[in-house]
């Protein structure tokens, strides 16, 4: 009887693991395996309540995500911090936490000792080596959960775990691609005496932090912003969209790209310390004769007209927004005759791992010639780009004075 027992607890067993890794819950989206995960678990531990907590990087807390049995833990927002209550105890240790006692001095979140839940059991989400969250269910009995028990609910939490991890991944790009999409101009404007185009296209998979803008001043005159914040993703648009709106506030409040370059600066050390950017700030006067051009470690344009080849415009680098606190800023001024053409691009367009940076912006170089800004971002990209797929994103805006009659 004992060996015939013992056999049909591990026929139980396998099929309680045949459950959880079911082939069929892989044909789900990532929010239908998560809710059918956790009736899966809960039937299968035969608990009462189960439920999953993602945390929240930038405020190191836990929140209540999907549950089961104990849904007014989503509905009202619960948040834990991570090393506080039974929750943040598991995240902050990494490892799997059983309580037999449940009440204010072992669980942080009243919800649980006000639902009668006498016995708990959580593991730690896990994907790409670090806590993204946890998962735990709960008895309304007494009950002793066993390292069976632990290791059933981990399987599930790692399943869990990679559903919650997808889903995240995809809608941080989804989100991301429409900020950035939200940011760049609808349409250039008109400008008497220029013409302008741009393309955009974003790196194959991921969402960086690339952008381009351009508007008028009160004064007349035009301003053209390229800029490029480092990292990729939600995180990046969210950066880049923050300063492109700081910058045009800025931008009112003084002509002098120089100014406006060390007051976004300022503004980011102050108020998101750690984000890096570089950002490229043009303003042409009215007639267009003169551009006053400031760098913050951002690529020069790149300047074509029938008296000179194509070249890079003589600025200075500058440092990166964010990178060194109170950075000097140099406003670089060139004059701009009739059938003159420039090229503002991100570094998308000319950096490959097969060649050299200096090669790329020789290339570069070589394919932009004054001409109508349509012709000549249509020969840029064909240059540059061709039939590949685009690793990081791209951002190029080409405007040409109209030559003189």
């Amino acid at each position: 009887m004992t060996a015939r027992a013992g056999l049909a607890g591990v026929e139980d067993r396998l099929r309680d693991v045949q459950s959880i890794t079911d082939a069929a819950l892989s044909r789900l989206d990532d929010h239908g395996l998560l809710a059918e995960l956790l009736e899966r678990t809960k039937a299968i531990l035969g608990a009462d309540t189960a439920a999953v907590l993602l945390l929240d990087f930038s405020s190191g807390q836990l929140i209540a995500t999907a549950a089961v049995g104990l849904e007014e833990e989503v509905r009202q927002d619960v948040r834990i911090p991570v090393g506080r209550g039974f929750a943040g105890r598991i995240a902050a240790e990494h490892r799997p936490v059983i309580l037999d006692h449940v009440d204010h001095t072992t669980v942080l979140n009243p919800i649980l000792w006000a639902k009668g839940i006498r016995a708990l059991m959580g593991v730690p989400l896990i994907a790409g080596g670090r806590v993204i969250g946890v998962m735990h269910v709960g008895s309304l009995t007494d009950r002793t959960f066993t390292s069976d028990d632990v290791e059933l609910l981990q399987l599930a939490a790692d399943r869990a775990a990679t559903a919650v991890h997808s889903l995240m991944a995809q809608e941080d790009r989804i989100a991301a691609a429409a900020l950035q999409r939200s940011l760049l101009p609808a349409a250039l404007p008109a400008f008497g005496g220029a013409q302008l185009a741009a393309r955009y296209v974003p790196g194959e998979g991921v969402v960086g932090g690339d952008w381009y803008d351009v508007f008028t001043l009160p004064s007349g005159q035009l301003c053209v912003v390229m800029g490029d914040v480092t990292g990729s993703g939600l995180q990046a648009a969210v950066t880049m969209g923050r300063m492109r709106s700081a910058l045009r506030a800025y931008a009112l409040e003084t002509c002098d790209p120089a100014e406006v370059l060390a007051k976004l600066d300022a503004k980011m050390q102050h108020f998101e310390p750690g984000a890096l950017a570089t950002v490229l700030y043009a303003v042409f006067d009215p007639g267009l004769d003169r551009v006053h051009i400031c760098s913050a470690g951002h690529f020069p344009p790149i300047i074509a007209s029938g008296q000179r080849p194509a070249h890079l415009a003589g600025i200075p680098p500058g440092l990166l927004i964010g990178a060194v606190p109170g950075a000097q800023r140099q406003t670089a001024t060139l004059d701009i005759t009739p059938g003159t053409l420039m090229c503002f691009y991100t570094d998308g367009l000319i950096e490959r791992r097969d060649r050299p940076i200096d090669h790329s912006l020789s290339r570069l170089c070589q394919a932009v010639t004054p001409q109508p800004p349509e012709a000549a971002c249509g020969a840029v990209m064909a240059a540059m780009v061709g039939s590949q797929a685009a690793r990081d994103d791209i951002a190029l805006l080409i405007l040409w004075r109209h030559a003189a009659r």
